[in-house]
C-alpha cells in the first residue's frame, strides 16, 4: 500500500492532529495482517455492525472491549494444545489474534453476538442534547430544537 504523506494537511490545519495520526497508523497496520476478515457496515445515520470472520473459536475464546474512542477484538486460542500431527493439510486458520477499530465520539457498543463463526458488534452513536444543533430565534425568541421538530414531522 502507498504510504501517504499528509505534511501539507498539517501544516495548514489546527486541531486534526488525531485524524492525521489515526489516518498514518490504520495505514501502517493494515498492511501487517489481515487476519480476521471483517466487513464494517453503516446500518442508519447513527447505527454500525461491524462483523469478524471468527470460525472455529468459542464465546469464552473472545474478548470485546470498548473504552472511550476504541473497540478492541482479541480471539485466544490455545495453540500448544490442538494435535496437529493428524492433518495432512492445514488451510482454516486457527491462530490467536487482536483487531482494534478507531471509534468517533459519542459511538458505543449496543450488543454483540457469535453465530455460525461470524462475530456480530452492533455500535450506535448517541450525541447528548446538550451538543445536538439548536435553531436560534432572531430578536430573543425561544431556542427550538430542530430535531424535536424533525420527529413531530416523522
Amino acid at each position: 500500500m502507498r504510504a501517504f504523506d499528509l505534511t501539507p494537511y498539517r501544516r495548514s490545519t489546527v486541531g486534526f492532529d488525531r485524524l492525521f495520526d489515526l489516518i498514518e497508523n490504520n495505514a501502517r497496520l493494515q498492511q501487517s495482517d489481515n487476519y480476521p476478515p471483517f466487513n464494517i457496515e453503516r446500518l442508519s445515520e447513527d447505527r454500525y455492525r461491524v462483523t469478524l470472520a471468527v470460525a472455529g473459536f468459542r464465546p469464552d475464546e473472545i474478548d470485546i472491549t470498548a473504552q472511550q474512542n476504541l473497540l478492541q477484538v482479541v480471539g485466544r486460542k490455545d495453540e500448544t494444545a490442538a494435535d496437529r500431527s493428524k492433518f495432512l493439510h492445514v488451510g482454516i486458520a486457527n491462530r490467536s489474534f487482536e483487531r482494534r477499530f478507531e471509534l468517533a465520539d459519542f459511538v458505543r457498543v449496543e450488543k454483540a453476538d457469535l453465530a455460525d463463526g461470524l462475530l456480530i458488534i452492533e455500535l450506535v452513536r448517541e450525541v447528548p442534547e446538550a451538543m445536538k444543533p439548536k435553531k436560534i430565534a432572531i430578536n430573543g425568541g425561544q431556542l427550538v430544537d430542530i430535531n424535536a421538530q424533525d420527529r413531530d414531522a416523522a
